[in-house]
């Protein structure tokens, strides 16, 4: 997305207010200033209040995407991926082994990161509320609004992050704290009292345009999506659910006829130019170009291997590392599209057609042909498991890709709205919608896209258990409650 947004550093904006000087003397000094802006001749712009809110918005990119951030707490020790040892390393004192054991300290990485990262976030918000409520920065009335609610629903998704990773979470509202303040420990559903209410109370001043002015910035829909996702898991967060309020919110997004919908394919939704896609309700922009920090967006240098250079002229040599979970893999029907289009596998061939051998490990000399299996985490070769290619790889793309990340999206709204179907009663409706999700990957052969309220009530064919070189443990998949829909998500 290649927008003012972009431009914007981890920096972020700082304006400084000046003072009148009287100065008495007897030469006529000019009042220009050039390194200072003065609040009386300053008139804030669209693009000035762009650039003052995206500093607050930065730190959504750095806490889910640099390195050892959410998007790695969140995947690597899910289901779905993993980063096991390889000849290479990716040992680093056994903590990506510990994240994917669900063994991992409070000195961890993601633990550490997640913390000060998203604490990072909120004190930004605090920040420029604070400035424009004590009118530091000069903005009309009309902008002021919007412009504070949007920054404490803002606010309100960083809090959604502590309130799932940690729940009984510190709630700082403010940035003008007196000295030695230390804040007091709120519990989780007084965590989530203040997310619903704060996105609440503003979700009414924020806009209803879904363009590229809004683009990347929480509108009303964003925020609607946000609502969705707290209400979503209220039972946890609180011990009560919320699930008509989540369809609620769902409905809000599906009948604002602001033109979001699925794409024909879901990799549109993931190409290097994806800002375009009507499937996008909040993205986090990316552009190579002028996101410049070291780690901003390199999946794609994570999960490749080196000889992987020529296959897509990259400007640096990836460095292998996270792949797929075989019996994750293996829940997927053969004719999904999303099997082929979100993962790379089998042989390996540089931009010229040339196959690709292998250079590390035991492998050395062998063809480099990704297969669907993996000793365990402690121990893997460079052709073990399949590799993440749902974002576009760009042909020469840098150590950062380029494609905006898609932080909420129209299938998840539809999908948040089918469980809360299912577990209200209404699985025939619920199935509806998922059929309507998986009409599109299933094109050569739709017969395989329906699915009935019957199936989603099923348990997953998901083969749990931990699985290594040394043990394994099977825990079955058949008992999990609504387990099909487990699979769907």
């Amino acid at each position: 997305m290649k927008t003012l947004f972009n431009k914007i550093s981890a920096v972020g904006v700082t304006v400084v207010v000046s003072l009148s000087i009287m100065i008495s003397s007897c030469t006529d000094l000019k009042d220009k200033s050039y390194n200072t802006i003065i609040a009386s001749q300053f008139s804030a712009t669209d693009q000035d209040l762009a650039a003052l809110a995206g500093a607050a918005y930065v730190n959504w990119r750095i806490l889910l995407l640099q390195w050892n951030g959410v998007y790695r707490a969140d995947e690597t020790a899910g289901d779905e991926l993993l980063t096991p040892a390889r000849p290479n390393g990716w040992v680093d004192g056994g903590v990506y082994r510990r994240i994917h054991e669900h063994k991992w300290t409070t000195d961890d990485d993601i633990s550490v990161n997640t913390w000060s990262r998203t604490f990072a976030g909120i004190t930004n918000c605090n920040r420029i509320i604070y400035q424009v409520e004590q009118n530091l920065i000069p903005v009309n009335e009309n902008d002021k609004k919007s412009l504070i609610s949007e920054m404490k629903v803002l606010r309100a998704s960083y809090y959604w992050v502590l309130c799932n990773f940690f729940g009984n979470v510190p709630i700082v509202d403010r940035f003008d704290v007196p000295d030695g303040f230390l804040p007091k420990q709120n519990t989780r559903k007084e965590v989530y009292d203040f997310i619903v209410k704060e996105i609440t109370d503003n979700i009414g001043n924020l806009s209803d345009l879904h363009n590229t002015k809004t683009y990347g910035k929480f509108n009303k829909w964003a925020a609607y999506a946000l609502l969705a996702k707290v209400y979503l898991n209220a039972e946890v967060y609180t011990g009560t659910a919320a699930w008509d309020k989540c369809i609620q919110a769902c409905d809000a997004i599906i009948n604002s006829g602001a033109g979001y919908g699925l794409e024909d394919n879901q990799k549109s939704v993931f190409v290097t130019n994806n800002e375009n896609s009507k499937e996008i309700i909040f993205a986090l922009p990316l552009d190579s170009k002028y996101v410049t920090d070291w780690n901003a967006f390199d999946i794609h240098m994570q999960t490749l291997e080196p000889e992987n250079q020529a296959t897509y002229n990259l400007e640096s040599s990836p460095w292998g590392g996270v792949c797929a979970i075989p019996q994750f893999i293996n829940t997927f029907d053969p004719d999904d599209a999303r099997l082929k289009d979100n993962y790379i596998q089998g042989q390996q061939y540089s931009s010229k057609g040339d196959k690709l051998i292998c250079t590390l490990g035991s492998m050395v000399g062998k063809p480099l042909i990704f297969v669907n299996s993996v000793p365990g985490v402690d121990q893997s070769e460079e052709t073990d498991g399949f590799r993440l290619g749902k974002f576009e790889i760009a042909m020469g793309a840098t150590n950062r890709l380029s494609n905006d990340f898609p932080l909420f999206r129209y299938a998840d709204i539809l999908m948040m709205k089918a469980e809360c179907l299912l577990r209200t009663g209404h699985a025939d409706d619920a199935a509806a919608i998922v059929t309507q999700v998986r009409q599109r990957n299933f094109k050569s052969n739709p017969a395989k896209a329906v699915v009935t309220g019957a199936d989603l009530l099923k348990g997953s064919s998901y083969d749990y258990g931990l699985r290594n070189h040394i043990t394994s443990t099977y825990e079955g998949g058949n008992d999990i409650q609504y387990g099909r829909f487990l699979d769907e998500l």
